[in-house]
């Protein structure tokens, strides 16, 4: 059950990112963003997806920074970005303190 929650939270997350990121209106994006990226950090990614997980998260931030400045749709794809930073933000923190504990009781 746990991880239907996580993977029904991640669908969510993406599809109201790119909802909201093409510019339909939805109250609470940022908040209802970062607790679904909360769930989808808790309950989906496991100690071995640790990496791959966090340096994608680093690339889709990165992405968002500078993709603005791309004539025409720059700017719809800068706000699906942001959008979709918003919601991995809260899971890479979780993610990495979660990674920082494993390597810390050792």
């Amino acid at each position: 059950m746990d991880k239907k929650l996580g993977s029904y939270a991640f669908l969510a997350g993406i599809a109201l990112a790119i909802l909201s990121g093409i510019g339909i209106k939805a109250p609470f994006v940022v908040p209802i963003l970062a607790v679904l990226g909360l769930i989808v950090g808790f309950l989906n990614v496991s100690q071995k997806e640790t990496v791959n997980f966090l340096v994608a998260a680093i690339a889709l931030m990165v992405a968002g920074a500078s993709v603005g400045s791309i004539p025409l749709l720059g700017n719809v794809v800068s706000r699906i970005l942001v959008n979709i930073a918003i919601f991995v933000a809260p899971a890479a923190v979780i993610v990495a303190l979660q990674d920082i504990y494993a390597l810390a009781k050792d």
